[in-house]
């Protein structure tokens, strides 16, 4: 259970912040909401307290968990598959697991790939997106701007 002002990451999305908890009548139905701001691009999200579970709401990473993204974006490139269509389902898999290293590589694959062989456009989308989920959780995690956010992935990727 998380309270308001609580930093948490909701999978594809990215992090925000919990202001509220309310209850609301959606189609007949009552149901408890986290109500969560997500900074980057001021997106407000209503996630049912029944379906935290499942949908993999978990807390922003600490400060020495920061290190370690940036070590897996620093690490060599993993195998990819050479085909388009696995590489893209293995990747999106990776994002929606939440998990922040998963992402992380997936963007740190993609930034290498982009630089040695040039992107597809949904891998392009696909990168622009897991490097925002990427951002918003080190904004959080770190109190920094988005801008340098995107300085300390790029750094850390070259």
């Amino acid at each position: 259970m998380f309270n308001i002002g609580d930093k948490v990451v909701y999978p594809m999305h990215g992090a925000g912040i919990i202001e509220a908890i309310e209850e609301k009548e959606i189609l007949g139905k009552k149901r408890k909401y986290y109500i969560m701001r997500i900074p980057l691009g001021d997106m407000k999200v209503m996630i049912p307290l029944d379906n935290v579970g499942s949908i993999g709401l978990r807390e922003v990473i600490s400060l020495k968990e920061v290190d370690q993204v940036l070590a897996v974006l620093h690490d060599d490139t993993s195998k990819m598959p050479q085909n388009w269509n696995r590489r893209y389902r293995a990747n999106l898999d990776k994002i929606k697991s939440g998990d922040i290293y998963e992402v992380a590589s997936v963007v740190r694959n993609l930034m290498f790939r982009e630089k040695e062989k040039g992107l597809s456009t949904g891998e392009r989308k696909m990168l622009s997106n897991a490097k925002q989920i990427l951002i918003s959780e080190l904004v959080l995690a770190r109190g920094i701007e988005e801008k340098d956010a995107e300085e300390l992935i790029n750094e850390a990727v070259q």
